[in-house]
């Protein structure tokens, strides 16, 4: 029973920001689980690398160029993904993410930029994959962050456009079900290459010191609660931000 509940044999996913990070992490937990895998981003070199990755469980995969932030690429994702496998059953839109920085320092176009990347993308992506998804009795699940629900300087924009993606991931699970599963994941302090680039060792370690759990998490505790929601074992929940993070209700930022 457990093994048939989070099993994805037969399933075919796409997952955006697939070149690294959260991203590459959920689409090589989704092949180990059986899934045909579409790797999307926009560094050719690091999908391809995530393909073979994939393929040694033994699953197809394929890596397609695409920035989320053009709809005719989008377009062309699902258009690609459908032409090769002949079907869609789990959208991951995990492309995303703006630095922090002061509110008064966040120009106009960079505020637009930040909702389109991590909001609009998704819900276009969503949309053109939809007509697939109800044939399948597919799912969607949508990568948040706790910073769209806790309050903390310096995420004014970041925080703001994924408190966004939250509510709309609830708002198109009303809409859609029961043909179709929403829900999103909202991790806390990961310890990814994004993170690593602007933040030290020094105030990583009173990040960790912040954090109930003590520690920072790893791409592989978001993918398996990805995981999770794309499988079978999750069939009844939809319309749920599952908040990976642990334990953090306040700020864990070094002050």
């Amino acid at each position: 029973m457990i093994q048939e509940a989070f099993s994805l044999k037969g399933k075919v996913a796409i997952v955006t920001g697939g070149g690294k990070g959260i991203g590459k992490a959920t689409g090589l937990v989704f092949a180990e689980a059986g899934a045909s895998v579409v790797f999307a981003a926009r560094t050719r070199s690091d999908i391809d690398a995530a393909v073979i990755e994939a393929k040694t469980f033994g699953v197809d995969a394929l890596a397609v160029e695409c920035d989320v932030l053009d709809d005719e690429q989008l377009a062309n994702l699902v258009k690609v993904t459908v032409e090769h496998f002949g079907r869609i059953d789990i959208l991951v839109n995990n492309a995303g993410g703006t630095m922090p920085k002061p509110m008064d320092q966040i120009s106009a176009h960079s505020f637009r930029r930040a909702l389109d990347f991590n909001v609009t993308s998704a819900f276009l992506l969503s949309q053109l994959a939809m007509p697939h998804l109800r044939k399948s009795k597919g799912c969607i699940v949508n990568i948040a962050s706790a910073a769209g629900r806790l309050i903390q300087p310096l995420f004014t924009s970041y925080g703001t456009v994924k408190a966004a993606l939250i509510q709309m991931s609830k708002l198109m699970a009303a809409e859609v079900a029961p043909d179709v599963r929403v829900n999103v994941v909202s991790p806390g302090s990961i310890m990814t290459e994004a993170l690593q680039s602007f933040i030290d060792e020094e105030n990583r370690q009173k990040m960790r010191a912040l954090t109930p759990m003590n520690a920072l998490g790893e791409t592989a505790d978001i993918a398996l609660a990805v995981l999770y929601l794309a499988s079978p074992a999750a069939k009844w929940v939809t319309g749920k931000d599952l908040q990976v993070d642990g334990g953090t209700e306040n700020t864990n930022l070094a002050q």
